[in-house]
Order: C-alpha cells, then structure tokens, then sequence
C-alpha cells in the first residue's frame, strides 16, 4: 500500500481568546485552506492554567447554523447548553458532538467544579460540514462518555475510535458523511500505519511528543495535513506521544461562511442572519 506524503505542516494560523474561558489557537480554517473538507476549523485550546474562581468562564449564548461542532476535552470539564434543550457536561476523554443544522444557540463554560478548584484546561474543538440537504435539518447532541468509545489496543499503544472505523472497531458517534476520528496515544518507539480511503482527506494533530513521518520531525501544537495520492498513512513516535487524527469525504459543494454560519450562498447566509435577528433559532 503507498504512503501518503506530507502537503504542508502548520503551527497555527490564528490565536486567540474565545470568550474567557478558551485561548485557542486556530490550527486550519476553511478561510483560508481548500483541502481539509469536510472539516472547516479546528480550535486547539491550551494548555493552559487557570486560577480558581467564584463565576464560570467560557462562552455565553451565541449561534450557529449549517454545520457540527465537535469538542474533545483532554483536561479539565466544559459545560454545554443550548435553546433545542440539550446539556451536557464533559471532562477528560469525552465528546461533545453537537448539530446546529437549521439553527441552535448554545453556550460553553468550565463546570463549576473546575471553576471552582481552578486547574489545567487542554481540548479541541472541530468543525464538521454538512451537506446542503442536511444543513436545515433538525439540531441534535451526542455526548460521548469516555468509557462508551472504542478503543484498539496494540501493545502498549492506543486507538481510541470516536467516529468512523479503525480495524473493524467503529465508533459510537453519529456522522452525516463519513468521518474517521481518532484519539491516538503511541508509546516511544511505537510505529502506526493508519489505512486512509482514496480520496478522503488527512490530517493530523500532534498535542503531545513527538513523531517521525515521512523522515520530518513533529512536534507538539503542529499540525500535519496529507497530499490526497497514497493509501496509508506512517507514523513512529520518537516519544510518547498524543495525537488526534482527521479523515473524511470531501463534500464537493459551495461553502459560503460568515462568522457561526457556514452554508452554500450567499443568500443563504443573509437569510441565518436575518432568523437569528428575528429569534426563529431554537
């Protein structure tokens, strides 16, 4: 099976503060990259620390409409809510995969548990396109517990599959086209061949470590997209290392995005701001 090369290495395009609560530094967006469908942003917040506090930090109500927004906490807990009557609270190892669709406001704050006794706060957030036939359908939430994901053992070393398949294990969560997503942890000296399906876009975050691939050296915070040729993907650890993998079907539509919405025209965008001015979101 060949190997996919490496298209470009980032180490961001953009930090910083989303409310108070998440200092992010934007990794990918698709204002500005054209090969990372079905994805559209990815968010990496942290490592950072925070002191104790009485009032909960974070994001207050605010919309969004055309596209999912997915959250993976690796330390600390976040709180969601939002006005199609979901809520949730994840911490370290577990999902948030939410749907704003035809239009949801939602809210993001540290659970008052962590506000309380302050701490460290590392998670990602992913943007997940929809198809134009799903972009006004009905909002939905998946919280994902870390228990509930599936995980390949190899070894010493770990797959843990949130969305799509690794091996023949699938994950729990719920896609509209086909995603892969997968939490890796490879002790040092490990080596992983990840199968990529022809034509699916990759990419590759390093949170953790570092790896060797394709004889390049990466290291924590950088972010590793694909070429589109090639079937596999290789990667050894040159240290213990933490790494969240991307791969989906391109959806080969218009995207026209303002702000928290992301659809196909123009027209389409006008008329989200002109419902969520009108209050006809959820």
């Amino acid at each position: 099976m060949s190997i996919r090369q490496i298209q470009r290495i980032s180490t961001g395009i953009s930090q910083h503060w989303v409310g108070d609560g998440f200092p992010v530094n934007t990794m990918f967006s698709y204002l500005s990259d054209d090969d990372i469908s079905p994805f559209l942003l990815l968010d990496y917040a942290g490592p950072a620390d925070f002191k104790p506090s009485d009032v909960p930090r974070g994001v207050d109500y605010h919309p969004h409409r055309g596209f999912e927004t997915v959250t993976i906490v690796y330390q600390g807990e976040v709180v969601h809510r939002d006005t199609a009557g979901h809520a949730g609270k994840i911490g370290p190892g577990d999902v948030q995969w939410m749907t704003a669709a035809r239009g949801v406001l939602h809210e993001e704050k540290h659970s008052d548990s962590f506000t309380y006794s302050g701490g460290t706060l590392e998670m990602v957030q992913l943007w997940v396109n929809l198809p134009a036939r799903y972009k006004m359908s009905t909002p939905r939430y998946q919280g994902i517990l870390t228990k509930d994901i599936p995980i390949v053992t190899l070894g010493s070393n770990i797959v843990r599959v949130i969305a799509g398949s690794f091996l023949g294990v699938h994950g729990i969560a719920k896609t509209f086209t086909p995603v892969h997503l997968y939490d890796i942890r490879l002790i040092a000296g490990a080596s992983l061949d990840i199968p990529v399906e022809p034509e699916f876009n990759a990419s590759l975050l390093i949170l953790e470590g570092e790896v060797d691939i394709a004889g390049k050296t990466l290291k924590a915070a950088e972010l590793v997209v694909f070429s589109i040729e090639g079937g596999s993907i290789s990667i050894k650890a040159e240290k213990n290392t933490k790494m969240l993998f991307m791969s989906g079907a391109p959806i080969s539509e218009p995207i026209v995005g303002s702000g928290p919405f992301v659809m196909n025209t123009e027209a389409e965008i006008r008329q989200a701001f002109h419902d969520f001015k009108s209050g006809k979101f959820v």
